[in-house]
């Protein structure tokens, strides 16, 4: 179902979405380029306008600059979020300069300790960023590299402190084992500086390929974990599986040697989420479903949550009925988008 856009829509989209900022409201993400990517994607170029005359309303105009981004001050610019036009606008700099595959490169291990900003949107939409410059490469997807990591710069926020405990053998009894927090009040922010304990599963690897087939893993327990578990906070919990499979989206357009940290922020970031939104009993396990994988698309942007596509789009990844069952379980969990 990954279907190489060759209509123009993508880019059609994303250049109606540059002149919108990466938030609204100054806290919530603009999820329309990460959702106009994964229906080009799955070969739904023909629903992306119709999408977007949806979600129109959730749009803000571009935030205003304050200062350049040097190399010389980067680092005091990271993690602010007043700075995300100045970030942006760094970025595409840099794209222009040099290979995207390069400034990816060198900006990834920077921003990499930083996922966990902005309920980790920024690192999603990278990923899908770079699935589609992996397709194609042209002006409007190098620019919407750059407002993916220019959000992500904006949004750095390390997590730090964590007491590791003992991790299971896989990744789906590791996630089972991981810890509620305290106290589950308040937003993303909040809840993540109340993340103390956390399993330390496969913390030892450091060979790339045992890498990748750890995260691979991880994606598919996180994604078949939403279908028994995602009633704890059907929106957020969504990123324990999304945000894995963006940086595992991305594995194969950077140095080997970035893969294995790759992978350890990637646990940390869905054992956080998992533990942030935690719920005291999961459902009876979830039968498959009995439909194609293209008719759980069709369910998914019937329903028209941006989150649910998402989602959806990374069990296509997975490929397995309990991942069907997990986007299933999302468009029945969540508020449909309706027109404001």
């Amino acid at each position: 179902m990954d279907t190489h856009d060759t209509t123009g829509t993508l880019e059609e989209a994303l250049e109606r979405l540059h002149a919108s900022g990466p938030e609204r409201l100054g806290r919530l993400t603009n999820h329309a380029p990460m959702v106009v990517e994964a229906l080009t994607a799955r070969g739904r170029a023909d629903a992306v306008h119709r999408w977007l005359d949806l979600y129109r309303n959730k749009l803000e105009d571009f935030p205003a600059p304050l200062a350049p981004v040097t190399d010389a001050d980067w680092r005091e610019a990271l993690g602010d979020p007043r700075r995300a036009a100045d970030w942006i606008t760094h970025f595409t700099r840099a794209l222009t300069e040099r290979p995207w595959r390069e400034v990816l490169a060198v900006w990834w291990p920077r921003l990499l300790p930083g996922m966990y900003g902005g309920s980790t949107h920024p690192v999603i939409r990278v990923g899908h960023a770079v699935r589609a410059l992996e397709a194609g490469e042209n002006a409007p997807r190098f620019a919407e590299l750059a407002h993916g990591l220019g959000y992500w710069a904006a949004r750095h926020r390390p997590v730090s402190g964590v007491e590791p405990l003992p991790a299971a053998p896989d990744a789906a009894r590791s996630l089972d084992a991981v810890p509620p927090i305290d106290d589950p009040r308040g937003g993303f922010p909040d809840r993540l500086t109340a993340v103390r304990r956390l399993p330390l599963w496969a913390g030892d690897v450091s060979d790339p390929d045992t890498a990748r087939a750890r995260l691979t893993e991880l994606v598919r327990a996180a994604t078949h974990r939403y279908a028994t578990h995602g009633h704890g906070q059907e929106i957020m919990l969504v990123h324990a599986a999304t945000a894995p499979n963006a940086v595992l989206r991305t594995l194969a357009s950077l140095p080997r040697e970035l893969w294995a940290p790759s992978l350890h922020a990637a646990w940390t970031a869905s054992a956080a989420v998992t533990a942030m939104y935690a719920t005291a009993e999961p459902v009876a396990a979830v039968p498959a479903p009995d439909r194609t994988p293209e008719e759980v698309l069709e369910a998914a942007l019937a329903h028209g949550d941006e989150h649910v596509i998402k989602l959806t789009d990374t069990a296509l990844d997975v490929g397995d009925g309990r991942a069907l069952a997990a986007a299933l379980r999302a468009v029945e969990l969540s508020e449909p988008l309706v027109p404001n």
